[in-house]
């Protein structure tokens, strides 16, 4: 992860104890609303406006969740002063369509407004590339909203192996399950021109960015095959792919389950380390033993607009910065176009995690 934030104002990142953090709402759908009733929980921001293509789901989230939100007309309402009111707004959580991630990033970090945006971050290499240079040049922080960063226990599963303590790693197995095909219909998730990704790209990358949160390993090579199963985007694939240093790393997808579940298992030299039912577990010889005080729920756990505040009102460290999104996208467009040719496809060597 990145160092502490930039400073803004010359001496701290640190808001003032007068008034809470203004923020944004763009995009009102299900991870608006979620977003929104989690600042609200968390009492050290307000939300100001709220902006939807669909202006009844803009109403619809200030009845539920923002009472005193202002609903924005337009993209220009969000970054030009003194159209919601005369204090400008300070950050905002970008939950739009993925194809409009890019340029409602790119021009909220222009502006200086700090930015937490919903996964994936961009469409295409380019345009990660090209937001990295933006937050490097603007005085604002951009985060990529990847919850895992942010779990005790995933945390503990990174600090484990980067101590070296069970030695390098040999194999690493990702199982991931989730009923989202049920949900998709006549959603943009169920569109290829705007989630080309399907299961994978969509909540799958949480999945892949944990893997390299976890292990720090950069991928060299990967296999896959995929299968939309009846929806117009990918909805299940397996994948067996090659990590650094010559550990294989298996996954799997599979969109159209019954319920969802996942589970990391990373084997290393003196010891397995695995994640199961939001449980970690540490096999030496014949034994696994509970690790009690890292499992951690997901409940207890902070949320990616916890650790958004947290780096710009108490100097935190970036919990994801935009790097994280890079490998993350190339891994996907590797899985995708291995599927789709039959054969293995070799990753850039931008493909490292950050």
């Amino acid at each position: 992860m990145t160092s502490a934030p930039k400073d803004q104002s010359g001496t701290s990142k640190q808001q003032s104890d007068a008034r809470p953090l203004r923020v944004a709402i763009v995009g009102c759908g299900r991870m608006g609303r979620l977003h929104c009733e989690r600042l609200q929980a968390d009492g050290r921001s307000q939300v100001v406006a709220l902006l939807d293509a669909e202006r009844t789901a803009a109403l619809a989230l200030r009845k539920a969740a923002a009472i005193d939100a202002a609903i924005a007309e337009r993209f220009t309402d969000i970054i030009e002063p003194g159209r919601i009111d005369a204090t400008p707004i300070e950050a905002a959580i970008v939950c739009s369509p993925t194809q409009l991630h890019f340029e409602q990033a790119a021009a909220l970090l222009k502006r200086g407004i700090h930015v937490l945006c919903e996964k994936p971050l961009a469409r295409t290499r380019s345009e990660i590339l090209e937001l990295i240079r933006a937050a490097d040049q603007s005085e604002a922080i951009l985060s990529v909203a990847y919850q895992r960063r942010c779990w005790a226990t995933y945390r503990a599963m990174r600090r484990i192996l980067r101590s070296k303590e069970l030695g390098a790693v040999r194999a690493v197995v990702s199982h991931n399950t989730e009923n989202w095909q049920q949900t998709i219909g006549g959603t943009w998730r169920d569109d290829p021109e705007l989630n080309p990704g399907g299961f994978i790209g969509d909540a799958g990358s949480h999945k892949i960015d944990a893997v390299f949160f976890v292990t720090g390993l950069a991928p060299v090579e990967v296999f896959a095959r995929s299968d939309r199963s009846g929806s117009r985007v990918e909805t299940t694939a397996s994948v067996s792919a090659g990590l650094e240093g010559g550990a294989s790393l298996t996954m799997d997808f599979v969109g159209n389950a019954q319920r969802f579940s996942e589970m990391l298992a990373v084997y290393c030299e003196r010891g397995d380390l695995i994640l199961r039912d939001g449980a970690i577990w540490i096999a030496r010889g014949s034994a696994a033993e509970r690790l009690v005080n890292d499992a951690g729920t997901a409940a207890a756990d902070p949320s990616p607009v916890d650790a958004f505040l947290d780096t710009l009102l108490a100097g935190a460290e970036n919990f994801a910065p935009p790097e994280c999104a890079l490998p993350v996208l190339e891994f996907t467009q590797a899985i995708l176009e291995s599927a789709q040719s039959g054969q293995p496809v070799r990753l850039p060597a931008s493909a490292r995690p950050a």
